[in-house]
């Protein structure tokens, strides 16, 4: 809770810094002295309004999250642009007026959070593939997270990358948390968990838990909670895992783990690793279901052979992604992508969707199809 509290007081003041900064650029153009007629305090409260009206435009389309990101992002780039125009005219013998830089900031900002738009929408396809040497043969997994229904797909298109998962025959399926956000309806859960009930495979579909999907941070405005979600996913053949190891076809485990958010969030408990797995056969491929990417140390301990994760939505933006890698601020072992840990494998997905922000310029919106190959003898 403490990295949430300082990244919310983190966005507080730099949004307060940037509208002072924009509504300072804005006092400095002729057209709001002339409106003022030179009378200082009237001048700035032209200005302030300007500002505050763009953003409440703004926020009747995007939300008040997506307007301050657009708004931070514009003060970012009319700095940059600012800076850029300063060197032109130390060096050079040009001079770029206010309302060309203006402008030049806003195309900017515009062409870069729509290419970031387009990487949160446009959903793609990621492909690893592993060796082992446990008798495993060939087993194919899709991995999806972080869909939180009702944001940037609701159930209808939710079930549309379903069919695109069902044409790359998996051999098993696994949700990984956040299937769905305070503000989904039971409805929309309905139709999804519906869609999860078409899908045909070998081994079936299997659900862990993340820090969303039991709608505990709503307060009670949700109109379902986690039993219902888990009743709705039990009734159409979702397997739910909560501290549960299931061993399939007599090749590989899948352990799903109770989310860190129990623990962290909600003062509940969960199991861990060396409890969970104290009875597996080592001969078994483990797969270990973890909604966050925290616990790499244990599960590499314990023997995991492959540990799926989402939470992070691959850091999202530039430079929080960049932020989070060096600092670990966040408590994951990892924002993005692979690693390997001792003989344990590690996959972090940026989700198939998002939570709030509507734009992802450091990653994208993926699924993940995951490969395990037996090496030959």
């Amino acid at each position: 809770m403490f990295f949430w509290a300082l990244l919310f007081l983190t966005v507080i003041l730099s949004s307060i810094a940037g509208i002072i900064y924009l509504v300072v650029k804005v006092n400095k153009f002729i057209f709001i002295k002339k409106l003022a007629r030179n009378r200082l305090g009237i001048s700035y409260a032209i200005s302030a309004a300007i500002i505050f009206a763009a953003m409440s435009v703004l926020c009747l389309f995007l939300g008040m999250v997506n307007t301050v990101i657009v708004m931070l992002h514009l003060v970012v780039f009319w700095l940059l642009v600012q800076f850029v125009c300063y060197l032109i005219k130390k060096f050079g013998s040009k001079t770029i007026g206010a309302d060309w830089q203006v402008i030049t900031a806003i195309v900017i900002t515009a062409a870069y959070l729509l290419f970031g738009a387009a990487q949160a929408y446009n959903v793609r396809q990621t492909d690893y593939t592993f060796k082992t040497d446990k008798n495993i043969g060939n087993l194919r997994v899709a991995l999806l997270a972080d869909s939180h229904l009702g944001t940037t797909f609701d159930a209808d298109g939710f079930e549309k990358y379903l069919k695109c998962i069902q044409e790359q025959n998996p051999d098993t399926i696994v949700v990984v948390g956040d299937f769905v956000d305070e503000g989904t309806t039971a409805s929309d859960m309905q139709k999804a968990c519906r869609a999860l009930g078409k899908l045909n495979t070998k081994y079936g579909v299997y659900f862990v838990y993340g820090n969303h999907d039991k709608g505990i941070y709503s307060n009670g405005k949700r109109d379902f909670n986690g039993d219902d979600l888990a009743n709705e996913l039990i009734k159409n053949g979702v397997s739910v895992l909560e501290d549960k190891s299931v061993l399939i076809d007599n090749r590989f485990y899948l352990i799903g783990r109770q989310d860190a958010s129990e623990e962290t969030d909600f003062g509940g408990k969960r199991a861990d690793m060396a409890t969970l797995t104290q009875n597996l056969d080592k001969d078994k491929y483990w797969i270990v279901l973890d909604h966050q990417p925290r616990d790499y140390s244990a599960q590499a301990a314990c023997g995991a052979d492959l540990v799926l994760s989402g939470h992070t939505h691959g850091g999202q933006l530039i430079p929080l992604k960049q932020i989070a890698e060096l600092t670990g601020v966040g408590g994951n072992d990892k924002i993005y992508g692979t690693e390997h840990n001792i003989n344990s494998d590690f996959i972090v997905t940026s989700g198939i969707s998002d939570w709030e922000i509507s734009f992802k310029t450091g990653c994208f919106s993926e699924y993940v199809i995951i490969d395990i190959n037996q090496n030959s003898r």
